[in-house]
């Protein structure tokens, strides 16, 4: 499936299949909506697939990893080879991401999309780099129309497969040095939310660094002056190659009806260009947790989506995605395994 064909292919969500399991729900061995927000998720999820009585979906998140030419910038403490330093981590299964994967039952299938590092003949690595790593925003286009083009493409295949094999929630995760950089300038323009507002510390920049940091983005923004209507342009220009992977993975898996749990900043920006190029996917959407990093609130504003976690997180890699996923399973377990009141004799409320 082509890029263009994927966004043909999204449809609005289906609020009949919600309403089947909303009647289910209200059965159920409980007061009405005493499970909250797990009720909400179930019909969500109902409302995704089109299934009032849905099996528990498998989840696999992708981690995408991709490098950047800003980084050369000054705009991570980290230098640019810790990038295929934790590719290999994830692979060993030592990161955050992998610790949680196993905690949720959840698989982490590693993309390199664009690291500045060549790795050989890996096992366990899906290698579709693109690129070794994005052109330095700050001089010049961070790639062109076509490579991005070709990285959405990357993940639109990968979520087409996914669904092909049974996978029922997509999770989304990334790594690469200096990645909240181009995440905060899309932040700024599809917001509409000034620079300083919505640039954070990334990986632990002190005060003079995020100064200094907000003055590379805003000089990028009068440099490039990207269409804010045009999310290829605004992704060429000055967006990652794990950010257009991760765009064209929403894309894919809305285009297959899987619900997407989005981890946080660098996906939300992802998010962002996948709304871009078809709103619809919009509703396919599910937000795992509330990140710390600034500019991650004006998203999920503007996104219209109510995070499940506030846990202080800012690490990326899918780690809240994980989490999410596995509150997405627990809801639908509470769907189809607990008994209605006819099911289990019990009385119900006058």
């Amino acid at each position: 499936m082509t890029l263009d064909e994927a966004v043909r292919l999204i449809q609005p969500v289906n609020p009949e299949s919600a309403a089947g399991a909303q009647k289910r729900l209200d059965r159920l061995t409980k007061p009405l909506g005493s499970l909250g927000r797990l009720e909400e998720l179930a019909l969500r999820y109902a409302m995704i697939t089109g299934e009032v009585k849905p099996t528990v979906p498998r989840g696999v998140v992708f981690t995408f990893a991709a490098d950047h030419g800003v980084a050369m910038e000054g705009v991570s403490v980290y230098p640019p080879e810790v990038t295929p330093q934790m590719v290999l981590n994830f692979l060993r299964g030592g990161a955050g991401v992998n610790v949680l994967a196993r905690h949720a039952g959840v698989e982490v299938r590693v993309v390199d999309i664009g690291v500045a590092h060549d790795f050989g003949s890996t096992p366990g690595l899906i290698q579709k780099k693109i690129m070794r790593g994005t052109k330095n925003l700050l001089r010049e286009p961070a790639m062109t129309r076509a490579q991005a083009a070709q990285a959405l493409q990357v993940g639109v295949d990968l979520a087409t497969e996914a669904a092909r094999e049974g996978v029922g929630l997509v999770g989304t995760g990334e790594m690469g040095i200096g990645n909240t950089t181009p995440s905060a300038v899309i932040t700024a323009v599809m917001t509409g939310r000034a620079v300083a507002e919505v640039t954070g510390r990334g990986t632990g920049l002190d005060d003079a660094g995020r100064v200094h940091k907000i003055q590379v983005i805003e000089q990028a923004l009068e440099r490039h002056r990207p269409d804010r209507h045009d999310a290829l342009d605004l992704l060429s220009k000055v967006g990652g190659l794990e950010i257009a992977g991760l765009a064209g993975l929403i894309l894919g898996a809305a285009a297959a009806r899987v619900p997407v749990v989005l981890d946080g900043f660098i996906a939300g920006a992802a998010a962002l260009i996948a709304v871009g190029l078809q709103p619809l996917c919009r509703d396919y959407l599910i937000a795992s947790h509330r990140s710390v990093e600034r500019g991650h609130q004006a998203i999920l504003d503007v996104l219209n989506l109510r995070p499940l976690l506030d846990l202080d997180l800012r690490l990326g890699e899918g780690t809240g995605a994980c989490l999410g996923i596995g509150l997405v399973q627990a809801s639908i377990k509470i769907l189809t395994e607990m008994a209605t009141f006819d099911e289990a004799g019990v009385t119900e409320r006058d």
